[in-house]
């Protein structure tokens, strides 16, 4: 079972942050390589584990990077506003160790925050993700 595990000094203020890589998904991939177009590298950024994030959430400044193309449309709810029209993308997101999840991300603000990517439950749904915060550590299991 691929997994890696996380010490992040004083995991109680800084929260379960990771760092990963942010690619276009594997059609996307597929596409590219058929048509001889180079792949775009993974952008390096922050990510924070999320347990209250119902889906994985990348920076709206992200998709431009990668020139991503929209896949659909949904509604959110955040802190500061509700219904907020977002629109979503295939990605893939890299974890230490090469563990990958290929997904549909919403690109939302971030604005203010330390991270450019929040890892919801679309992701943590499919593995186990355990918080030990005495020793300030979390591990992600797939």
């Amino acid at each position: 079972m691929p997994s890696f595990t996380t010490k992040v000094p004083n995991l109680k203020e800084a929260g379960p942050i990771v760092d990963v890589g942010i690619t276009v998904g594997a059609v996307v991939e597929e596409l590219l390589k058929k048509t001889s177009q180079p792949i775009p590298p993974p952008i390096k950024t922050v990510a924070m584990i999320d347990t209250g994030a119902t889906g994985t959430v990348i920076r709206e400044d992200l998709v431009q990077r990668l020139n991503l193309n929209p896949v659909g449309v949904v509604m959110i709810n955040t802190p500061s506003c509700t219904n907020l029209a977002c629109y979503e993308y295939a990605v893939r997101i890299i974890f230490p160790g090469n563990v990958v999840a290929d997904i549909v991300a919403i690109a939302a603000p971030l604005q203010g925050q330390h991270i450019q990517c929040l890892v919801g439950r679309d992701i943590l749904g499919k593995g186990v993700f355990i918080y030990t915060g005495y020793v300030d550590t979390f591990t992600l299991s797939f």
